[in-house]
């Protein structure tokens, strides 16, 4: 129960685009904050490094798995994968992929330092060449998911990435990818510039170049693309879709996406920051790790306004942490119901009658409608006696806070 806001936001893109051209200008709602694909796994450069790179495995828009730079896999045995790769890959440089690349960048993944992707290849234990399109992984246990697990694993040029790492990426020396698009400059906070790769395996893109223009504020993002200065953007302002809708010019796309919005709360600690009582005075206990306080602070929050209200009915309310498109999900788990006088009766029941005080934290530009979500949830918890005090943060500060345990209660997103 520690993830206990689950909202699925649909993900909006709005475009006023022609059926293909020279060059197509995207504008962004967060920040890219690096070019190297197994550094920091979040949205925006994750968007960019699948431009530039490739995985062995795909997903199609219902998220199944599809052949990628893989042609075909298959489990040996229960602990064992083999992948057959695809013929006739070339990175931008020229060179062929083969399998030696394969197993260069998933060792990588556990050798960036404070890089986010190990998650996704430490239950491979072994790694076999069979021959130049052939490997065989094998787990130390029966792993169901090595194939879905490397479908978020990017595949360097071995040549270009050894002894490279993020700055070399973020420079253009080491981006040699065999995606769809070559990489030409980065210039940070502001933009990414991608030229199409004609010797690309699959489809050909539409555009001969991207650029993806870094705009954090719905209102800038939409008057860049009114004006004609973007040609599309994403996170559509879900205020102004009605409107958005009813302009001819423009075309929205809109679909449940894999993205789902929840609170972390910090269950493991005695103590943890933040928390306090009605005077302010820190508490002697960690009330998160009652179980009856973090049911209580889930019946308090009221998901299905969130998704009518705050999100314009762009989303709706989650019951697992994985979206019903998204490989585990289980559709007879349902969303907590919204139950204040329920909530209060367990706060009472924990030995907190009069509620206590805690600091609530969470972005406000990365997710749709972030600070908003969060100031509605304190007030959310106001009225079952639990006095939040909301703290926002810019994308890039708040990350490295969260990953040195400085929240006890944080919003954060999965997929």
């Amino acid at each position: 129960m520690r993830r206990l806001l689950r909202i699925l936001a649909a993900g909006s893109i709005l475009s006023g685009l022609p059926a293909h051209g020279a060059e197509l200008r995207i504008g962004l709602a967060a920040d890219v904050t690096s070019m190297d694909p197994h550094f920091l796994a979040i949205a925006p450069n994750i968007n960019i490094a699948w431009h530039v790179f490739d995985a062995l495995t795909h997903v199609d828009e219902d998220t199944r798995l599809i052949p990628g730079l893989a042609v075909s896999w298959r489990a040996l045995d229960a602990t064992t994968w083999e992948f057959r790769l695809r013929r006739g890959v070339r990175f931008h440089d020229g060179a062929e992929l083969t399998a030696e690349d394969v197993v260069f960048s998933i060792e990588r993944t556990l050798k960036v330092p404070n890089g986010q992707y190990g998650i996704f290849t430490r239950r491979i234990v072994g790694k076999e060449v069979v021959d130049a399109h052939t490997l065989r992984l094998k787990t130390a246990t029966p792993y169901a998911m090595v194939p879905y697990d490397l479908n978020s694993v990017f595949i360097v040029s071995r040549k270009a990435a050894a002894r490279s790492g993020p700055e070399d990426f973020d420079s253009g020396k080491a981006m040699v990818g065999t995606g769809p698009f070559r990489f030409v400059r980065f210039a940070r906070g502001d933009r990414v510039e991608l030229a199409r790769n004609d010797d690309y395996w699959g489809a050909k893109p539409a555009w001969e170049k991207v650029a993806f223009r870094i705009v954090p504020t719905d209102p800038a993002r939409l008057a860049a693309l009114l004006s004609g200065e973007l040609d599309a953007i994403e996170q559509a302002p879900t205020a102004d879709l009605p409107r958005i809708r009813r302009d001819a010019r423009l075309q929205i796309a809109q679909k449940v996406s894999w993205r789902t919005i929840f609170f972390y709360l910090d269950q493991y600690r005695d103590r943890a920051p933040g928390l306090a009582d009605k005077a302010g005075r820190p508490l002697e206990r960690n009330p998160f790790r009652d179980l009856r306080v973090r049911r209580a602070l889930s019946k308090a929050i009221n998901r299905q306004a969130i998704a009518e209200r705050l999100m314009d009915g762009a989303a709706i309310p989650a019951s697992n942490l994985v979206s019903p498109p998204v490989f585990g999900y289980a559709p007879d788990l349902k969303p907590e119901p919204y139950d204040p006088e329920g909530a209060k009766r367990l706060l009472a029941e924990a030995g907190y009658p009069d509620g206590f005080a805690m600091t609530l934290s969470a972005t406000n530009n990365r997710y749709v409608n972030d600070e908003q979500i969060a100031q509605a949830v304190a007030q959310m918890l106001a009225r079952v006696g639990v006095r939040a005090r909301v703290e926002t943060l810019p994308l890039n500060a708040y990350l490295p806070k969260g990953r040195k345990g400085e929240f006890a209660f944080a919003m954060f997103g999965w997929g």
